[in-house]
């Protein structure tokens, strides 16, 4: 086992600010990572979270992080349109990588990424890793066993609203309170797909396994939002419909929206010949999974981020536990050679999935999926 994982985190937007920064310096995990480094382009930002956080040095540039930050690993925390060129720059540099999602925008970059990570012996963990959590290994297990007869269909989705123009850590006058959220809904990487949907579909095809085919349609329903005053043009897509095809006739129905919702938050539903799993329920009753009376404990609907294995002590009382858990996952597997099941190749499964529905509502035709994991 080594030392300290000395951390760079990339981007001191609104994931860093609320939830990789506040839990990476509480005191119980010094011995294990250590914030050395944040890197942001805002003028004024990163030195502002350096100054919260304990974080030991700031840069506006990545080059000059990777190369004077003394970091071993990187937490790469910015827009996603930018996180294949960040990654490539940083295993370049021999750095170990945990992507927020998505890690990247397409096939070809998640494969260049991954294959150039195992030339040079390094390590990714990518965002998100929704079947670390016991509700899902449960629904995984229910379904194997047969508690809702033959699977017939599933839906899972999100839909964005007007999420990111509400975070509070939007409407404040200072570089880490006044963050714009307009990447969101702009070219590439901007839309609920590649944000929310996402999650979505970690867990689905986590629970299912992976996808064979897609067909899809999309577009652009909301083409201007307003943030502090100012209309923000939109045109990444924001309404997206797809059909997933699994093989032998099982189907899902996956889903990034503008507004609205079928689904409970980002779990999805599945539906059989004897019931349904709707959310935690199966046919209408909450269904048991490890930890489901200390989930119950936890304020606002939480908790079951309270049963991620390292989501303990003063890390319950801080946002995106989630995405904690995903760093951590990584500090692990480079310090105690602990793989994970957070892995890149099930990040660029789902990226095809999300590449392929574009291309799908482009083309009028069903795409073929050409990845698994």
């Amino acid at each position: 086992m080594r030392d300290q994982l000395r951390l760079g985190v990339v981007g001191a937007g609104s994931i860093a600010v609320r939830g990789i920064l506040p839990h990476l310096s509480q005191d119980d995990v010094q011995d294990r990572v250590r914030l050395a480094a944040v890197c942001d382009p805002v003028p004024g930002r990163a030195e502002a979270a350096a100054a919260k956080f304990g974080v030991e040095r700031a840069f506006t540039e990545l080059e000059d992080l990777l190369a004077h930050g003394e970091v071993d690993a990187v937490s790469i925390a910015s827009p996603i349109g930018l996180h294949y060129q960040q990654g490539l720059a940083a295993l370049r540099a021999g750095k170990h990588i945990h992507f927020n999602k998505t890690m990247s925008t397409t096939v070809a970059e998640a494969t260049e990424l991954i294959e150039l990570a195992r030339t040079k012996g390094l390590k990714i963990v990518a965002s998100p890793g929704e079947m670390l959590r016991p509700h899902n290994q449960q629904i995984k297990k229910l379904i194997r066993e047969g508690a809702i007869g033959t699977l017939c269909w599933a839906v899972a989705g999100a839909a964005f609203g007007t999420y990111h123009e509400r975070e509070r850590v939007r409407q404040g006058d200072d570089p880490l309170s006044n963050i714009d959220p307009s990447w969101y809904y702009r070219k590439p990487g901007g839309g609920p797909l590649y944000d929310m949907t996402v999650y979505a579909l970690h867990g689905l095809t986590g629970v299912l396994g992976p996808a064979k085919r897609v067909t899809a349609m999309s577009g652009v329903r909301i083409a201007e939002r307003e943030f502090r005053g100012r209309m923000v043009p939109c045109d990444a897509d924001d309404n997206t419909l797809i059909l997933l095809d699994f093989g032998n006739n099982l189907f899902a129905l996956a889903y990034g929206a503008a507004a609205g919702r079928i689904t409970e938050g980002f779990m999805g539903s599945y539906f059989g010949t004897a019931g349904a799993i709707v959310g935690l329920t199966l046919n209408g009753q909450p269904f048991d999974y490890p930890g489901r009376e200390l989930a119950m404990q936890a304020p606002n609907g939480k908790g079951n981020q309270w049963l991620l294995p390292h989501v303990v002590g003063p890390h319950r009382q801080i946002e995106e536990q989630h995405v904690y858990e995903d760093v951590m996952q990584l500090v692990d597997w480079v310090r105690e050679d602990k793989p994970t099941i957070v892995t890149a190749e099930h990040a660029r499964h789902v990226i095809d999935i999300i590449e392929s529905a574009y291309r799908s509502a482009e083309t009028g035709q069903a795409q073929e999926l050409t990845t698994t994991f």
